[in-house]
């Protein structure tokens, strides 16, 4: 019975890891939004996640949408951070039905440009 059970354990745990693999290497969409960059905060209680915040104006004079995004690369939180307020063109895949830990999000940004 116990090396039926340490077989079970060892398959939901090594399913779940090629899940996470899966979802994390496969992206359902890539694409780039341009605006400013308003945010950047580490966040999550046991999970800490970089996630941040861009502002998209179409028009000047119109209400900005806002894109919230992931961001998993140290160097490109560097990035960020030092283009906040600057208008940036930010390259983002999009992974879908990953844990809250991975991420608040499903945009994770890749890489950045600024824009001006």
């Amino acid at each position: 019975m116990k090396k039926f059970i340490v077989i079970f354990l060892i398959l939901v745990i090594g399913g779940f890891a090629g899940y996470l693999w899966l979802m994390l290497h496969w992206s359902y969409s890539s694409g780039a939004r341009a605006g400013f960059v308003q945010k950047v905060s580490r966040k999550g209680v046991l999970c800490k996640t970089w996630e941040g915040e861009m502002a998209m104006v179409t028009m000047p004079g119109t209400v900005a949408e806002k894109f919230a995004f992931t961001v998993r690369d140290p160097a490109v939180v560097k990035a960020l951070t030092a283009s906040l307020g600057k208008r940036v063109l930010l390259n983002y895949d999009q992974h879908k039905w990953l844990p809250s830990c991975l991420g608040e999000t499903e945009y994770f940004v890749t890489s950045l440009q600024v824009t001006e």
